[in-house]
């Protein structure tokens, strides 16, 4: 990445378009169209980008309640998960999911859920499947620092470790778990990866707002877990910049000091690579006009897209729940529905 401008554009490109669309759904929220939580991932975009763009489309990805940076970074589709933000049938769920639950299976990204810790196993799962199948896919599972807190985070481990799956864990830690400080929750001098090694994965760690740094060791973690098996487990230390749900700044409330924020600020993972990619190959303000006026028309699409798009019928809300022998829905079941609704 260091010497390839290419790629450094990409990566770039991929972080400001995760960054813009998490703004436009912030600015968006007071519409109170979209009726569900969202975990925003301002501040958090490089990690994502990178795994996203190492990655290759056939393998596979799970993430967690604060989901849509790797959503996109996957390649997720903008249109599905606008529309299943705001409830409609053409969302990535039908409408019933909302921003915590994203899926797009076209792109391997299988799933994210509310549950803190839920989708590791799964991921763990996933990656069993791949070493059964011997088709050098690799299942990557990003996690919180809080999830590491769970106790299925060290099962799912040492179940990965016993058999050598080709898993990555990728453990953004962002320093709090709501409004919890991780020195609170944790013993002093213990990193999250002195843990992950203690049980046996291969780890390394990165600031997770330096870019190259970062895209170094998850290119080699998915080099090796390509050819050698894992697991890996990488942990990157970065900071998000609004309230843990919500569209707003929460620096009022007393758990973070605003001095702390503005120090992470000052770091801006996508301004300070603009800054580089100015000073460093010349380019010029038109090209980055260009690529923000690209993806700001793709978000206004996105939008226009989820408020022409119809809700979900009442027939929805049982499809899809049970595997039926037969190709209709049970007449019992239709009454109940009835019933309710």
């Amino acid at each position: 990445m260091k010497n390839n401008l290419d790629i450094q554009i990409e990566i770039y490109y991929r972080m400001l378009r995760i960054r813009r669309i998490e703004e436009a759904v912030a600015n968006h929220y007071k519409e109170q169209k979209m009726r569900t939580p969202v975990h925003l991932s301002i501040g958090q975009e490089g990690v994502a980008a990178l795994v996203g763009y190492l990655l290759k489309p056939t393998d596979y990805a799970v993430s967690t309640h604060r989901a849509h940076a790797h959503y996109l970074g996957k390649g997720g589709s903008l249109n599905a998960m606008i529309a299943e933000m705001h409830g409609k049938v053409t969302g990535c769920c039908r409408g019933r999911g909302g921003s915590m639950h994203l899926i797009d299976l076209s792109v391997g990204f299988m799933g994210s859920t509310a549950i803190v810790g839920n989708t590791i196993p799964v991921g763990v799962g996933l990656g069993l499947s791949n070493k059964l199948s011997h088709n050098e896919k690799i299942s990557c599972i990003f996690v919180g620092d809080g999830a590491i807190e769970e106790g299925v985070f060290f099962e799912s481990l040492n179940f990965a470790v016993l058999k050598k799956l080709p898993v990555l864990f990728i453990c953004e830690n962002n320093r709090y778990s709501v409004y919890s400080p991780f020195e609170k929750r944790q013993p002093a001098n213990r990193n999250i990866y002195d843990i992950a090694f203690a049980m046996g994965a291969k780890i390394n760690y990165a600031d997770g707002y330096d870019l190259f740094a970062s895209y170094e060791i998850i290119e080699e973690a998915v080099q090796a877990l390509r050819q050698d098996g894992g697991p890996y487990f990488l942990e990157f230390e970065t900071y998000r910049w609004r309230e843990h749900c919500g569209p707003n700044y929460d620096n009022d409330l007393g758990y973070r000091s605003e001095a702390e924020f503005l120090e992470w600020k000052m770091r801006d993972p996508v301004e300070n690579f603009r800054q580089y990619l100015i000073e460093e190959y010349q380019l010029s303000a038109d090209f980055f006009k260009e690529m923000e006026n690209k993806i700001d028309e793709e978000i206004k699409n996105a939008f226009t897209f989820a408020e022409n798009s119809p809700f979900p019928d009442k027939e929805e809300a049982v499809t899809g729940q049970y595997k039926m022998s037969e190709p209709s829905t049970p007449l019992t079941q239709h009454f109940v529905l009835e019933e309710a609704l």
